[in-house]
């Protein structure tokens, strides 16, 4: 029988069987239901222009947040470090793949040798007749191995790389829609907070006209110094509110710098100028909680997560059975001349079977079988808490948007209420038929409800943000989407 008999018996029963022990990979089920809980409350919001999940931004019809989002995920420093770890995920892919494949490499060495004849070995050689005491090697061989993967070992190494990839790919997706959802909600803080100083600001003349009339009427008497005093500290106490949103104002700005991935300061000047705060956009196409396992892609990244820790159990399952390789060399070696390398006697070739099995071994195999099994337990779990978590995600969203939108609403008609009953107050002050208390009062309450106002439209518009978020808006396909399972 001939020396490579064996092996080729070996590589027919390995691709006749093509088994992999352990276990196969299945997506695990998971309760969710049918309906989102404020998806009705959502439907019914009052019509508002309609964005699609792909490019909601778009939907909030405000150039700049379009613009400022698209920036973000061009230059954001995080996504290039995302980018970067699936690169990395990606060259372990291709090593598990090369690991399926033979393996050959040329090997050459040419050798020039001087004997000393002062050794007990050159004394002796130096004492044959004709001894020559320069010496020359040459050999130049072609070998080539290969891990003939009976048993799914190295099969199920790449699968589980596979899924990492996968994973890696995905979790980059999930900080594009996360640099996205935080640039837009930045940026909706900016107007908002924009919007509040403006309110305080318009506040801030209204106490110096209101301190100026006052004044007046003190110095011709018909006005009592308290009442000076008094408009004076309400003055100062609007005054006061103007540092502390300027303050909010500039670490929003710079924020929004950062995610754009350029220093503090740069956009400021584009930004300066105020503007209204985004409406929230209608969301459309939301579909269901169980459509989130297929579109939220920090789901995809615990399900792809899981199916590696499964495969990881397949591997260490592997290590109960033998292991062999194929291993062949070709080759050319001489000790004349290099004429004589390519020559018939200076020919040579070797072809082994190796054999390699932990059969005394099995107590830590176990022990990595049982490693395995609790990775996959852990990952198994993280991905049902993270659908749950989901689910409240998108339910959270979905009830802060419906709320502060009604609470914006009703706040805009107190605005405007209180508006009336200022300017009523103050003209029953100069008529005398009013105090300078009720002004006062009146002028307080109207901030603290506009202020309020603002306030609600930039919670609504940013939980509509959540919202796109938290349903995996901005997701593609080709992005993250995993293999088919088992």
């Amino acid at each position: 029988m001939s020396p490579l008999h064996p092996a080729a018996l070996i590589l027919s029963a390995s691709l006749m069987a093509g088994c992999a022990v352990g276990p196969d990979y299945h997506r695990p089920d998971t309760a969710l239901s049918d309906r989102f809980l404020g998806q009705l409350s959502v439907e019914q919001r009052p019509a508002t222009l309609p964005a699609s999940l792909v490019a909601w931004w778009e939907g909030f019809d405000d150039p700049a947040l379009t613009e400022f989002v698209t920036k973000a995920l061009e230059q954001n420093l995080d996504l290039a470090q995302a980018s970067a770890r699936v690169a990395q995920a990606r060259a372990g892919l291709g090593a598990a793949n090369a690991a399926l494949l033979p393996s050959g490499n040329i090997s050459g060495q040419a050798a020039r040798a001087y004997q000393s004849v002062e050794t007990p070995l050159g004394q002796v050689l130096n004492s044959t007749p004709g001894y020559d005491r320069y010496g020359s090697a040459y050999e130049l061989n072609l070998g080539a191995s290969w891990e003939v993967d009976l048993f799914g070992s190295l099969r199920r190494s790449r699968e589980a790389a596979l899924a990492e990839y996968q994973a890696s790919a995905a979790g980059a997706t999930a900080i594009r829609l996360a640099v996205a959802a935080q640039t837009a909600d930045i940026y909706i803080t900016v107007r908002g907070l924009q919007t509040r100083l403006g309110i305080a600001n318009q506040q801030v003349k209204t106490q110096q006209e209101l301190l100026e009339k006052v004044q007046l009427l003190y110095s011709k008497g018909l006005a009592a110094s308290y009442q000076v005093r008094q408009t004076e500290g309400a003055l100062a106490q609007v005054q006061a509110t103007v540092p502390v949103l300027q303050i909010g104002l500039d670490a929003a700005m710079n924020a929004l710098d950062i995610m754009l991935g350029t220093p503090p300061g740069t956009h400021r000047t584009q930004l300066a100028n105020a503007r209204s705060i985004p409406l929230a956009p209608q969301i459309t196409a939301m579909g269901t909680p169980a459509d989130l396992l297929r579109r939220r892609p920090d789901l995809i990244v615990a399900e792809r997560r899981l199916a590696a820790a499964n495969a990881r159990i397949a591997e260490a399952v592997a290590e109960y059975y033998p292991k062999f390789s194929l291993s062949a060399l070709l080759g050319s070696a001489t000790a004349v001349s290099a004429g004589n390398l390519f020559t018939g006697g200076a020919s040579q070739s070797a072809g082994v079977l190796g054999l390699r099995w932990r059969l005394f071994d099995f107590g830590r195999i176990n022990a990595q079988i049982d490693q395995a099994k609790g990775q996959e337990a852990e990952a198994l779990a993280a991905y049902r808490q993270s659908a749950l978590r989901a689910s409240e995600d998108v339910e959270n969203a979905f009830s802060s948007l419906v709320n502060r939108e009604a609470q914006a609403t009703t706040l805009t008609a107190a605005e405007t209420a209180l508006t009336q009953a200022r300017q009523s107050s103050f003209i029953a002050y100069e008529k005398g038929t009013a105090s300078l208390i009720d002004v006062l009062q009146a002028d307080e309450t109207l901030l603290r409800a506009s202020d309020a106002r603002a306030q609600a439209r930039t919670e609504s518009a940013r939980a509509a943000v959540a919202a796109f978020r938290a349903l995996g808006g901005g997701w593609q396909p080709s992005h993250a989407e995993p293999v088919a399972t088992r």
